[in-house]
């Protein structure tokens, strides 16, 4: 009887730790995924997030468990035709298009909001189905930073913006436009006081939560010679008076807002800027203690969170691509951004079948300003993107090939030019491009490699080719990359194909293959 006590006893220990739920770990995206906005509608989540200059934009996430997400929609597809969209004139947005956005559900509409200093607009889009649309969209000056939507209990609608002086308009009762005959207020004049008064970045990114009769506004701050930090302000009118407090000041994790789970847990959703894969998203568990919520562990960002385990990036935030399409699929996989508004009579998925071919148009003398450079993002701890392209149809003074986008940017591509075809490596990060290496092509295919680590904050690239896919030949240096406010933006994979010299020529990519390495996440 002993002997069966035990082994029941071994056993059940067994089974215990073989059926541990893992748990999730922060962040809970290792990519760019910055200002997200979160609602609950039942138990799915929905979160929208910025990425400014690129199109289409606003991108729309789903998650059923708030850890693992996938691209849904988008809420636009073009934000304005104007030059700096279009790339045109030698105009550019890098670093501008649309802001952060603020996400609502109410009455069966969906609503996202967002702004753009582009323009110097504020947008209103709406739809019953935020997975499929259709959007419907408005917009009206001016531009309104960092604002948050909000419909009050009595059937009122708001909107909060600012940075440092906070104030709040009136909406029509659709959320249409600005109400006749409103006045704004300034509801806190110094948004910024609890983190002191020497500030580098004073408060703004406003997200309104209304919980158990009192209002919160989440706001973000950052104190010279400190780091990026939370801040809370509670009212019992949205009007005001706010009483505020420092809610988390650890990592430089902040900018976001609340949710709640169905079964009743809390969790603060905010960010980090973790150098050039960009800005991370990151959940903190919330406690409620005398009607505040109180962000974190002992004040602290757990590494780990009480929520399903992580799943892989791959495909819902990237994903590989093999060109190949059937009828109904959509053209591009959400996984894919333009940078910038496309020219769409000058890319194709039909005109070879099972290749994306970009052709040259107009004749442009830098990368930063060629139209329809096809982008998704990188990802961390590690990552891998390869393509193979058909370089059979340049023309001469074509540039084509795979970069990683952004102000140091790299790459690695074939240029043809005196009648060669070569194999080139650019690297920009001392501000200016430089062609390190070039390598004869001796035919008209080839295989093109990069590789990124973000690990711990290491921010390097290398680049390589190859003729068979098997065996790989680094080339050029090794570029250090490094996140930069004019293009605000974490690093990107890009297909590119640009003329210098004549249009007409053009670039078929066979595939786009992303990996990540994931171990010591």
């Amino acid at each position: 009887m002993k002997f069966i006590a035990t082994l029941a006893t071994f056993i059940l220990i067994h089974y215990c730790v073989v059926a541990q739920v893992k748990e999730a770990v922060n962040p809970i995206i290792f990519a760019d995924v910055p200002d997200m906005a979160m609602i609950r509608v039942g138990d799915v989540y929905y979160m929208s997030s910025t990425t400014m200059h690129m199109s289409p934009g606003v991108p729309i996430m789903k998650s059923n468990d708030l850890v693992n997400w996938h691209l849904v929609n988008y809420a636009y597809d073009t934000l304005a035709n104007v030059d700096e969209l279009n790339l045109n004139n030698g105009k550019s947005t890098y670093g501008r298009g649309s802001w952060a956005s603020s996400l609502r559900y109410h009455k069966g509409q969906y609503y996202v909001t967002t702004f753009a200093q582009t323009t110097g607009k504020t947008y209103i889009f709406t739809t019953k189905d935020i997975e499929k649309g259709p959007w419907k969209a408005l917009s009206f000056k001016p531009s309104y930073h960092d604002h948050s939507l909000f419909f009050d209990d009595d059937g009122r609608v708001y909107m909060i913006y600012g940075a440092g002086k906070l104030k709040l308009l009136e909406l029509d009762s659709d959320a249409s436009g600005i109400k006749a005959g409103t006045v704004e207020q300034v509801i806190i004049e110094n948004a910024s006081a609890a983190a002191g008064t020497n500030i580098m970045l004073p408060s703004e990114g406003s997200q309104l939560f209304k919980i158990n009769g009192k209002y919160y506004l989440f706001n973000i701050v950052w104190p010279k010679g400190g780091m990026r930090t939370v801040i809370i302000h509670r009212a019992d009118k949205i009007t005001g008076p706010y009483e505020s407090k420092v809610a988390l000041q650890d990592l430089g994790v902040a900018q976001g807002g609340l949710i709640d789970t169905p079964d009743g847990n809390w969790y603060a959703y905010l960010f980090r800027d973790y150098g050039a894969v960009g800005r991370i998203p990151y959940l903190v568990p919330v406690q409620w203690i005398d009607g505040w919520p109180v962000l974190g562990v002992d004040g602290k960002v757990p590494e780990t969170l009480n929520l399903p385990e992580n799943k892989t990036l791959i495909p819902g935030i990237v994903a590989s691509d093999e060109f190949n399409r059937k009828d109904g699929e959509r053209p591009l996989p959400l996984v894919w951004q333009w940078n910038h508004n496309p020219d769409n009579s000058l890319w194709s998925l039909t005109d070879r079948k099972g290749y994306l071919r970009l052709t040259t148009g107009r004749i442009d003398t830098s990368f930063f300003l060629a139209r329809n450079t096809l982008t998704q993002r990188t990802i961390g701890p590690e990552c891998t993107g390869i393509t193979f392209m058909d370089v059979s149809n340049m023309k001469e003074g074509d540039f084509a090939g795979l970069a990683l986008l952004q102000k140091k940017f790299g790459m690695v591509g074939v240029r043809y030019s005196n009648g060669i075809k070569s194999i080139v490596m650019v690297n920009a990060e001392s501000g200016k491009p430089v062609d390190v290496e070039s390598v004869a092509l001796a035919r008209n295919a080839v295989y093109l490699k990069t590789e990124c680590n973000f690990r711990n904050l290491v921010d390097t690239a290398d680049f390589f080719y190859s003729h068979d896919g098997k065996s790989w030949t680094r080339i050029g240096s090794q570029l250090h990359m490094a996140y930069t406010l004019p293009h605000f933006m974490g690093y990107r994979f890009g297909l590119f194909n640009y003329a210098s010299r004549n249009i007409g020529g053009f670039a078929d990519f066979d595939f786009f293959r992303i990996e990540n390495r994931i171990s010591g996440h």
